[in-house]
């Protein structure tokens, strides 16, 4: 939880200065002038490259979190615009990245571990905001960081919206595939919101190999639950939108045959219907255990996962909603057996997306979700 407030108010400070920003110390006037050129001369690029350092190095040195935050925005709205490529916008990537490299090495020689972590974490907004694929190199550097709060700012920097509408250009899959490679690796020791981001990521990209990283995440969550140890479970409403919304693609995958993509497809339903069948279960098993934090999110995951992906798998309908607005556990668990199979019965979800839930080849063939072991008797 106290990371959660601590990226929380990183991002609204952020957000509010970005909205209304102070006084800057570093001269704009000469950049803003080169920015108006059409065509730029070698003392032009020099002027971009200098504003740049000396912009960097102050953010760099500076202390203050409002004023690194106006100091942020000064850079960021310096960028480039899409009508600006060329001469500026190359300069301005190169000039960046060669700053920034700077500033995480300056960073290391700071005498306390918390202004180390400070400048970092700065550093990283920074490259997130400018959404600059040449940058990305530095935040994979990062990702292992034991820090959360570093790894998550890594994580987003290789996650938001503008890096994943670039990895989709058909020259950057390869990129795509070290991200989405790195990321496997951290699954296991990274906390619900930086899994989050990783899950968008793998929603949103358009390469295979993002279908089998969005299934281990499932499989993570699904673990979590089964011993009891899952965390904020409001975040598996995204995760669970975010298989849905493959499910029907799994067949057009750049890459994919036939006997692949139904695999695949076949793989990411059992994980959607797994995922979602322990969110029903933790809610009807922990009634009585939970506390009123944790049943508002799972009846938030139940509702919002019927509404917005078994309306769309199947058809659009409320029973769900319904039973959690009548409190009745056994409508909800009725509910569950007819959408994703009981002992004696296939789901209507397995019949539809054809899939079942065996986790070994060979083996008997499951017709329903494997039951939510009670929770551990405590120590």
């Amino acid at each position: 939880m106290k990371i959660k407030w601590v990226i929380f108010a990183v991002l609204v400070v952020f957000l509010i200065l970005v909205m209304n920003p102070g006084s800057k110390a570093v001269n704009t006037r000469e950049v803003d002038n080169v920015r108006k050129k059409a065509v730029l001369d070698n003392s032009d690029l020099k002027i971009i490259d200098d504003f740049l350092a000396e912009a960097i190095s102050e953010l760099v040195r500076e202390r203050d979190f409002t004023t690194i935050a106006q100091k942020r925005t000064v850079i960021l709205s310096r960028q480039s615009t899409q009508s600006q490529q060329g001469q500026y916008a190359q300069q301005f990537s190169e000039s960046a990245r060669r700053y920034i490299a700077q500033g995480f090495l300056d960073a290391q020689k700071l005498p306390r571990q918390e202004r180390i972590t400070g400048v970092t974490i700065n550093l990283l907004i920074l490259m997130d905001g400018l959404q600059d694929l040449g940058l990305t190199d530095q935040a994979v550097a990062m990702l292992k960081n034991e820090n959360m709060v570093i790894r998550y700012w890594a994580v987003h920097c290789l996650t938001n919206p503008g890096i994943i509408t670039q990895l989709n250009a058909a020259k950057n899959s390869n990129q795509t595939s070290v991200f989405a490679a790195k990321f496997t690796e951290i699954l296991d020791t990274s906390t619900p919101e930086i899994t989050a981001l990783i899950a968008r990521f793998a929603a949103g990209v358009k390469i295979p190999q993002t279908e089998q990283l969005l299934c281990q995440i499932a499989d993570i969550r699904i673990k979590r639950y089964a011993d009891w140890t899952i965390k904020y479970e409001l975040y598996d409403s995204a995760i669970l939108k975010y298989l849905c919304s493959k499910i029907p693609l799994a067949s057009q995958s750049s890459g994919s045959t036939s006997t692949t993509s139904a695999t695949s497809k076949a793989a990411l339903a059992r994980c959607f219907a797994q995922l979602y069948s322990y969110a029903i279960q933790r809610y009807v098993k922990g009634a009585d255990i939970l506390n009123n934090t944790q049943k508002s999110h799972l009846a938030s995951v139940l509702a919002d996962t019927e509404d917005k992906c078994i309306g769309i798998l199947l058809k659009p309908q409320l029973t769900i909603r319904r039973a959690l607005e009548r409190n009745s556990l056994p409508a909800i668990l009725a509910e569950h057996d007819r959408l994703l199979g009981s002992a004696t019965t296939p789901g209507q979800l397995p019949a539809t997306l054809k899939f079942d839930y065996s986790t070994t080849s060979g083996g008997p063939k499951r017709t329903s979700p494997i039951p939510l072991p009670d929770q551990p008797a405590k120590k």
